[in-house]
């Protein structure tokens, strides 16, 4: 314990003696940190759109009007069996009717119409929402070889409209694929850049202390003794710019939820202080990992002179 206890305590009196360029490596860090919980808060605000856009797109299974109730909620039981589905509601030609004049209220020919008929002209409907917009197909496909869209009067079904509606599901299932792999691919980018910004503010730390390192060495310090306080010196780095971010970034998300709810679609206050702790976990866990192998690869140039 005495040497790792030796190692901690160089660490810190490094990071103390540094003084401006010690600083210099927390802003460094944590501008890369601001990013990655930038990114994180991003991710969050295109999950909540994609979201939004899968709530939207749906399956609509329209019945004929005489069609016996019995077979319907079977087809249904059958539907919410499917690994695909993720809910299945069933409207009643009942409800249809009244949601049908409550949507044509103030048409008044309509209203009269069907007023005139007095039978109920509408069948009841299954609303079908996937899991995903992908698996759409695969729900239709399935109500094909259930042989439940067989034409004629043996069948209860009068429509499918995923067939009208296949090439709006079609170019959603690619916008979302689209931003997805974009988004990744952009926060891959940012964080690339930010770690070779942080790793060379770190070496440039090391640089200073170069003759120290000559000097350990030819007093015979191991590696491990040379490495150690460097590498608790990236950690402070990691551990104070995580919670300088974390600071930086409450005013921020407050103003955010306030402001641009509207625009963003989600509240970005609310969803920052639900998941405080997982943010802060990723950011610090982040941090000190950065500083950490930062280190150890500015300070291999050293070792291996």
């Amino acid at each position: 314990m005495i040497p790792l206890k030796r190692i901690i305590k160089s660490g810190f009196v490094n990071f103390r003696r540094n003084g401006v360029v010690s600083w210099a490596a927390v802003l460094v860090t944590t501008i890369t940190l601001s990013v990655i919980t930038a990114l994180i808060l991003l991710q969050a605000v295109l999950h909540f759109s994609l979201d939004q856009i899968k709530n939207k797109v749906d399956v609509t299974i329209y019945f004929n009007v005489k069609a016996p109730e019995d077979r319907i909620l079977a087809l249904k039981n059958s539907l919410v069996k499917l690994p695909e589905v993720a809910e299945v509601s069933y409207t009643t030609a009942e409800d249809a009717l009244k949601d049908f004049r409550l949507r044509h209220q103030n048409d008044y020919p309509t209203i009269q119409a069907l007023d005139e008929i007095k039978d109920n002209p509408l069948g009841g409907y299954l609303n079908v929402k996937a899991k995903e917009i992908s698996q759409y197909e695969t729900i239709a496909n399935f109500l094909k070889s259930n042989n439940t869209l067989v034409s004629g009067s043996a069948s209860i079904i009068d429509k499918v409209n995923y067939y009208q509606n296949k090439l709006v599901i079609d170019r959603l299932n690619s916008i979302i694929s689209g931003a997805q792999k974009l988004g990744f691919l952009i926060t891959l980018i940012l964080v690339v850049i930010s770690i070779i910004i942080t790793f060379n503010t770190i070496r440039l730390t090391i640089f200073f202390s170069k003759e120290e390192i000559g000097i350990m060495r030819l007093v015979g310090a191991s590696k491990m003794g040379i490495r150690g306080p460097f590498m608790i010196e990236g950690a402070i780095y990691g551990i104070v710019a995580s919670l300088i971010t974390m600071l930086l970034f409450w005013p921020v998300t407050a103003w955010l939820g306030r402001s641009m709810t509207g625009f963003l679609g989600i509240n970005m206050r609310d969803y920052y202080y639900s998941n405080l702790v997982q943010i802060f976990a990723i950011i610090l866990f982040s941090g000190i990992l950065l500083g950490i192998i930062s280190s150890v690869f500015a300070i291999r140039k050293y070792l291996n002179q």
